[in-house]
């Protein structure tokens, strides 16, 4: 035995990950055996609770209450602007955060110490790891390392300026000025949030559109709705980024006039996207196939890797960066894992995606990139500024398209920007898991004045074109 394995242990399922995916892999692969470890290297507490979901609603949440005092006036009903108080919002923010982050640290501590192992993991084979100064050989791995911020060279030289969205819920109080790079839904979610709440913020994009949107009509409808609101160029022009002193430097081609501007910010915001980590697991020296990202090729029904005994879960696949689809995969990796080598399918949901900036984006079912070119496929749209219920709240701005097939009249997907799109898109996700049709859709109750007749309109428009 050599100086780095020191002893050796033998388990029947290793998680890596003690994340969304690794906590619910965990239990699922413990109704099996008691003989499994569960291996974090990092900080326990998820994601979503730590760095992601939660504290950025909460972050929303402050922007959308401020922001309901500015929109009074439209209701006849006027308040001075209000005086945002930074060091009481980020206070609630990083309270409300560490009671969600409790939460998940207590399903950690209720688990047996002979489970945990507080070390890195790397893979030495298929079926052995390099933890700390031991090894441990399992039968079945799962791998649940989840992902991090990306953050381009571009940004090396401005040091302790530059932040990614994990960094926001540590502030103590709100900067002045923020500049936003990536206009997909971190980039969004934050930027709009921080402009709410007094922030002077300028988010700008490469990708020339808003992400994840696919569908030209929504897009552009989203582009126009947020420039009207704040500064938005989707594909900046951007001309230069230097560290002067503790502002950031950013010259730039303004996209509304054409006239190049420099601009100088307290921190530069990095929401370029999320890599999977799974740099440093030592993958090359397993037998699994990689793709160009590095990350093993597998089954997204069972989430095996190959014909490999190694099942990958959550955003360290980096398919579908959710957490309810994490939570998914984990349970299906972790059930396969313990049942191996009789594995089988899991359960995988219907498509769905919700950004909650205001007005809210949401995409269900197939997205129109996939389904774009296909023969039979016929799209009902509402314009939300005439519908009678977001006209009496004064959350009138929007526009939903559905897809179908025009021949059975399945219902296919959608992809929208309204008011209350979160609550729209559940009800078109169950729908499109229970493959209804729109018929069938169209026979469910709706109440008035609710939104969800918005929902009703894009319908019936689908069903006049259905050949039915």
């Amino acid at each position: 035995m050599n100086n780095t394995q020191k002893s050796s242990r033998q388990v029947d399922v290793a998680v890596i990950g003690a994340g969304s995916a690794g906590l619910p892999a965990f239990r699922a692969a413990r109704k099996y055996t008691e003989n499994i470890v569960l291996i974090e290297g990092g900080t326990y507490g998820t994601t979503c609770a730590r760095v992601g979901c939660m504290p950025s609603k909460l972050l929303i949440a402050a922007a959308e209450a401020a922001h309901s005092v500015e929109a009074a006036s439209g209701f006849g009903v006027h308040a001075s602007k209000p005086t945002i108080n930074g060091e009481e919002v980020m206070g609630r923010v990083r309270r409300e955060r560490d009671r969600f982050v409790s939460f998940v640290l207590k399903d950690v501590e209720n688990i047996d110490e002979k489970h945990l192992i507080r070390k890195h993991a790397t893979f030495l084979d298929d079926r052995t790891l390099q933890v700390g100064d031991s090894t441990i050989d399992a039968k079945t791995i799962v791998i649940a390392t989840g992902s991090s911020p990306i953050v381009l060279p571009m940004f090396d030289e401005i040091g302790d300026r530059l932040i990614v969205n994990d960094d926001i819920f540590e502030w103590e109080t709100l900067p002045e000025s923020v500049a936003v790079f990536g206009s997909g839904v971190i980039g969004l979610e934050l930027g709009q949030a921080m402009h709410r709440l007094g922030v002077r913020i300028r988010l700008f994009g490469r990708s020339g559109s808003i992400k994840p949107l696919s569908d030209m009509a929504i897009r552009d409808y989203a582009e126009k709705v947020f420039k009207s609101e704040f500064f938005l160029d989707t594909k900046a022009n951007l001309l230069g980024l230097e560290r002067v002193v503790n502002k950031v430097k950013i010259r730039f081609v303004d996209h509304e006039d054409g006239i190049e501007k420099a601009e100088k910010f307290d921190y530069v915001l990095v929401a370029t996207g999320r890599s999977p980590n799974v740099k440093g697991l030592g993958l090359e020296n397993t037998s699994l196939k990689l793709d160009s990202r590095g990350v093993p090729i597998f089954d997204p029904a069972t989430m095996q890797c190959g014909n490999s005994s190694v099942f990958i879960a959550g955003d360290a696949n980096n398919i579908l960066p959710l957490q309810h689809e994490a939570a998914d995969e984990g349970y299906i990796a972790g059930d396969n894992a313990g049942r191996f080598p009789e594995i089988k399918p899991g359960l995988r949901r219907s498509p769905l995606a919700i950004v909650f900036c205001d007005p809210q984006i949401a995409m269900v079912g197939q997205s129109w990139k996939e389904i774009e070119g296909q023969k039979d496929v016929v799209v009902g749209k509402i314009f939300f500024e005439g519908q009678g219920r977001s006209r009496v709240i004064l959350k009138n701005k929007g526009l939903m398209h559905i897809y179908a097939d025009r021949n059975s009249g399945l219902f296919l997907g959608s992809e929208f920007i309204g008011p209350q799109a979160e609550h729209l898109a559940h009800l078109l996700s169950w729908a499109h898991q229970q493959k209804m049709t729109i018929p069938q859709m169209l026979q469910m109750p709706f109440y008035h004045p609710v939104i969800e007749e918005g929902l009703r309109t894009a319908l019936r428009d689908v069903s006049a074109q259905l050949s039915l």
